[in-house]
């Protein structure tokens, strides 16, 4: 996409965000000021439109200088969304592998798929799509995990600098328990192109300001406790990158990982032994976790990608404990796992984790009570950056950070239930949430740049 030359923007009209998982502000007559950077100046609500050359005075602006759009009734503004946790090589197989294990949707589905990665053509046209598909979603930060391959891991940032969408990209490490046509062939090749990876990553984006390398284990399973200690020593002399995992994933992979790792009593024991548990890691799923490891991560301060798709369409239904976690202030955003989740939706993922949490509310006879629709949309917003360690950039709309929104519509095509006369704009909002889809963003913005408008 060729954006247009940087100019300051000003939007009038109204305005959804999040302080906290349970505090949710809807700010009508709202102005937003967004410098030429795209960092949020000035954010007023309650404000008559009449004001509106004053205020872009006060900032030095005028009418030609920066430009002036007022929302229709119809339409707000959210944050951008955040999945915390997707694998953009699976793209294409999404819906694929119903009903089956996850350790034998691996060995028969997931694993030929990415190895076509290892074509340069081929990781190019997917990841157009992928990424695409996902602006148009409305997710404006994406915690990718590539496939094995360094050289398409730095085609996917590219394509993600292109594009314009905000993304952690990691180079997936796996040297054992997958077929030898797909697994890196030695520790040392492993971690050799894990740091060229990073060094090429660096070079695209040195600031970091849309695309940041990940440290990627695919999971303890397919790794050597060598090459687990190899990344960790690469995760201590590289402070600023996050690491990602598939962490308590399901019964077989826990239990898997007992007989590899069997001095080491959970999962949180041997990623912290082995220096990858902190408060950059980025743990996918997190499903059986006894009390003490919850205890843990809290103190370390990890961040949780919470997938209620996946974890209720293989052949378990796995429910994580996502009010304990929000109880004790561990870190949690929403991730569509695509493809094991075969909806690359962040509605869809919220829709789910409503419903996966009332599951868990009988579980428990009632102890863990189901999430509201602030903390769904939290989830999926200000959750997400905290797990992603961009809660200071992005997640909500306050003076300093960078503006990255959905402009949603309500009216026109789709299948979102109508307005009504009698709605207040929180009803409006619920609808958009439960019942709306990709055909309610109009346009989209990432750092103040339009990324993304529909016909």
């Amino acid at each position: 996409m060729a954006f247009d030359e940087a100019k300051a923007q000003a939007f009038h009209g109204t305005v959804i965000h999040t302080l906290s998982s349970d505090k949710l502000e809807i700010l009508p007559d709202t102005f937003i000021l967004i410098s030429s950077a795209g960092t949020i100046e000035s954010i007023r609500p309650s404000t008559p439109a009449a004001s509106i050359p004053g205020l872009l005075a006060e900032h030095e602006y005028s009418g030609s200088t920066c430009t002036v759009t007022t929302l229709q009734p119809s339409e707000f503004f959210v944050p951008g969304f955040i999945d915390t946790h997707t694998h953009a090589p699976q793209w294409a197989q999404r819906g694929t592998g119903r009903g089956i294990d996850l350790l034998t949707w691996l060995e028969t589905i997931t694993f030929r798929h990415e190895a076509k990665l290892s074509d340069p053509e081929y990781a190019k046209s997917l990841y157009t799509s992928c990424v695409r598909g996902g602006l148009k979603q409305g997710i404006t930060t994406a915690c990718y995990y590539g496939s094995r391959h360094a050289c398409a891991s730095v085609i996917l940032a590219e394509t993600c600098l292109s594009l314009g969408q905000r993304a952690l990209i990691g180079k997936c490490n796996m040297n054992r328990h997958a077929p030898e046509w797909y697994r890196d062939p030695s520790v040392e090749e492993s971690l050799r192109d894990t740091e060229d990876f990073i060094t090429e990553v660096r070079k695209l984006d040195p600031a970091h300001g849309l695309v940041t390398p990940v440290i990627t284990p695919r999971f303890a399973i397919s790794c050597e406790e060598e090459l687990l200690a190899g990344l960790g020593e690469v995760a201590s002399r590289n402070s600023d990158l996050p690491i990602q995992t598939h962490f308590n994933e399901s019964r077989g992979e826990v239990d898997f990982t007992r007989t590899l790792f069997p001095t080491d009593k959970s999962e949180t024991e041997l990623y912290e032994r082995l220096g990858l548990l902190n408060d950059r890691s980025i743990l996918a799923h997190s499903i059986y976790l006894s009390d003490a490891e919850v205890e843990r991560m809290a103190e370390l301060k990890c961040g949780i990608a919470h997938c209620p798709i996946p974890n209720v369409t293989m052949d378990e239904f796995m429910v994580a404990p996502v009010r304990e976690y929000l109880r004790r202030d561990v870190k949690v955003g929403l991730g569509t796992d695509c493809g094991g989740g075969y909806s690359s939706s962040m509605l869809d993922v919220m829709k789910a984790a409503f419903v996966v949490s009332t599951a868990r509310c009988t579980m428990t006879q009632g102890r863990d009570k189901p999430l509201s629709v602030t903390e769904g949309f939290y989830l999926a917003t200000l959750g997400g950056a905290r797990v992603c360690g961009l809660q200071k950039k992005v997640g909500n709309f306050l003076v300093g950070k960078e503006f990255d929104a959905l402009l949603v519509q309500t009216h026109g095509e789709g299948v979102m239930a109508p307005v009504e006369a009698e709605d207040g704009i929180q009803e409006v909002f619920e609808k958009f949430l439960m019942t709306g889809d990709d055909r309610n963003i109009g346009r989209v913005f990432v750092k103040g740049r339009e990324v993304y408008r529909s016909q």
